[in-house]
């Protein structure tokens, strides 16, 4: 369609070189994007990629994941979720996570802590960088940590505090940034909203999470229009779901709307135990392989954490979500 497009715009005395003309023209188009040269990739497989298994994944084997996600080369990986073993009980190994795995150099680990009591704890286990999570909807706020959105930031406010004075970093989720299971379509000024308030009570980062995975390049670069204007793109992360198939159209978007950081989950593991049929977070391998087209730096070994993936789906018994990773064992 794009072809009959272009040819029926062109004048006829152009004659048969006119398609030399627009095809140099669109190439220039493209690589006239602006693209940041380096990307930070938040792994989170480890902890929201394994908390929705509905068998308990032994302590070892994601003591060895981190490890080798460890030495792919990532500079960040969410190790574990200091929350109640009663509410999350594939997280109840959080202690003997962040005893059990080789703490590499230059990699950051940080952990889940919905309240001061999770902080606490993470602090004693030696956590150098926490993580809250909040919601654009209320009833998903409601549904998923039993409290209002104005409740959940009055909690959290608690948390930053005991940060700040501890000189630990605090990162900060917003859920269903573009689609509810509950509400339907979220409304770009509430993500602003919510995301400016976790900005100013000492988040260093806001990672804006498209939790069922329901969102366009059109509704994601509206989005994050509105939130750019309160809070500055080094400050983002964006954090998607491939249930549509559209997390590395959203990603793309994301970078050129100057957002260098991105969360991602090894072979695609993940969902959302409340938006049905949602599936998991876009896929690192796949996210890796995109980036490093673009020419954009990662600092991953692509080799190295495909052998994690394999090595995760092997102690799952399943096939990978990563394309990349199915392409690669065929070969």
């Amino acid at each position: 369609m794009l072809a009959v497009a272009v040819r029926s715009a062109v004048p006829r005395r152009l004659g048969p070189g006119w398609a030399s003309v627009v095809m140099l023209r669109q190439t220039s188009s493209i690589s006239n994007y602006s693209f940041p040269k380096e990307v930070k990739i938040v792994e989170v497989g480890p902890r929201d990629g394994l908390q929705n298994e509905k068998n308990i994944v032994p302590t070892e084997v994601k003591i060895q994941l981190i490890n080798m996600l460890s030495a792919s080369g990532l500079q960040a990986i969410e190790a574990t979720s200091f929350v109640s073993p009663k509410w999350v009980p594939q997280m109840s190994d959080h202690i003997n996570i962040m005893n059990g795995i080789k703490r590499f150099p230059n990699v950051s680990y940080p952990v889940l802590t919905p309240n001061l009591t999770g902080f606490q704890k993470a602090v004693e286990c030696g956590a150098k960088e926490v993580a809250i999570f909040g919601a654009a909807s209320e009833l998903f706020s409601k549904k998923n940590i039993n409290c209002t959105i104005e409740e959940s930031l009055q909690r959290f406010e608690a948390v930053t505090e005991a940060a700040k004075a501890a000189r630990i970093p605090v990162r900060g989720y917003v859920s269903c940034v573009l689609g509810c299971p509950y509400e339907g379509k979220v409304s770009p000024s509430k993500v602003a909203e919510v995301a400016l308030k976790m900005f100013s009570m000492g988040c260093y980062e806001i990672s804006l999470g498209d939790t069922i995975g329901v969102g366009t390049p059109g509704s994601m670069r509206e989005m994050l229009a509105a939130v750019l204007d309160v809070i500055p793109a080094k400050a983002l992360a964006v954090h998607c779901h491939d249930t549509y198939g559209q997390a590395l159209a959203n990603i793309l978007v994301a970078l050129q709307m100057g957002v260098q950081v991105v969360d991602s989950s090894i072979a695609g593991l993940g969902g959302c135990p409340y938006a049905q049929g949602a599936s998991g977070n876009v896929a690192t391998e796949d996210v890796v392989y995109m980036l490093q087209g673009l020419g954009i730096n990662t600092g991953v070994d692509l080799k190295k954490l495909s052998e994690a993936g394999a090595y995760i789906c092997k102690a799952l018994g399943r096939k990978s979500n990563s394309k990349v990773a199915q392409a690669m064992c065929k070969l």
